[in-house]
């Protein structure tokens, strides 16, 4: 029986992705893997020491194996916590008028210009 599978080490900025396909051992770890993959040399500016990862987008730890086809992605850290955004752009909506400050939805522009 082979003990060899493939499996694909992916990471990206906006401007330059690398997809690395390679065969594995089945029992290496998602680190062992990402480090033999060699993705680190293409993205010198990134640690991948011990990055946040996962599989077909879900969540894995570092000493996780795979399974033959799987997809490791390493993923970067966020640039800004999504509900703080989310909480700011609702904020200028309202303070632009274009939000319901009570309801938070769309202001009825009918009923704005009947006032």
């Amino acid at each position: 029986m082979d003990n060899n599978i493939s499996v694909l080490v992916v990471f990206g900025y906006a401007h330059k992705q690398k997809v690395i396909e390679l065969k594995v051992n089945k029992e290496d770890t998602v680190a062992q893997i990402i480090e033999a993959s060699g993705i680190s040399g293409y993205f010198t500016d990134f640690d991948f020491s011990a990055p946040k990862v996962g599989i077909f987008n879900r969540s894995v730890k570092l000493d996780d194996t795979c399974r033959d086809g799987d997809r490791i992605e390493v993923y970067r850290p966020l640039i800004a916590d999504p509900k703080a955004a989310r909480l700011k752009r609702a904020q200028k909506a309202i303070d632009e008028g274009r939000a319901d400050k009570v309801t938070g939805g769309r202001v009825n522009a009918m009923r704005k210009t009947e006032d």
